[in-house]
């Protein structure tokens, strides 16, 4: 019984301590993110895709794939800008857990199994302004599929800082009905290089 009271009290406690630091998370992402239209360009440029790729309409398909040029160039701007601005944060503010379950104050106690989310979020940053300015070697099809494995990756990346690996991988596939491998695979190569040496796959 003792025993069994003992390691309720650890659970419990190690619960509380992975809940507050993730609402310290959530908070101070939040802070950032309430700056920009970040989640709403990228739905919207995710339906817009769809909707393209969906049409039998060739100059329709071809008008949507110009309007979304637009978007692509406002959503660019403004995730430049947020990882800028998140650069700002301290570094044990960012560093972020790679064990795939939560636990409170990994970067004190095990500094080896954490990564900086700024150098992540300045990976995705530079990988969707790529993706963005994709010229004549890609069709608008290769060019919104890797788009969008761009985006998924980076929301991917936002709930990992936020909860952990284990539940950001378990959004995405309810989300977006993406395997994290499979979003992996489909980055383009200079992102999954540059993030596979940041965080480990």
């Amino acid at each position: 019984m003792d025993i069994f009271i003992s390691v309720f009290i650890i659970g419990w406690g190690l619960h509380s301590f992975t809940q507050r630091d993730q609402e310290v998370r959530i908070a101070l992402l939040g802070t950032f993110l309430g700056r920009y239209q970040i989640e709403k360009l990228m739905e919207n440029l995710i339906q817009g895709y769809l909707r393209a790729l969906g049409e039998t309409d060739r100059e329709r398909q071809d008008a949507i794939w110009s309007m979304l040029k637009t978007a692509e160039t406002e959503l660019v701007g403004q995730f430049n800008a947020f990882a800028l601005a998140f650069s700002k944060v301290t570094e044990p503010q960012a560093r972020v857990s790679k064990l795939p379950f939560a636990l409170p104050h990994t970067a004190k106690w095990l500094p080896g199994y954490t990564f900086d989310a700024r150098k992540a979020l300045s990976i995705h940053a530079h990988a969707i302004a790529q993706a963005a300015s994709a010229g004549d070697d890609k069709s608008p099809k290769e060019k919104a599929f890797t788009m969008m494995a761009e985006l998924f990756l980076m929301q991917h990346t936002c709930h990992w800082f936020c909860r952990s690996k284990m539940v950001a991988s378990a959004r995405l596939m309810a989300r977006h009905k993406s395997p994290y491998r499979q979003v992996l695979r489909s980055v383009a190569p200079s992102t999954r290089k540059a993030y596979c040496a940041l965080v480990g796959c």
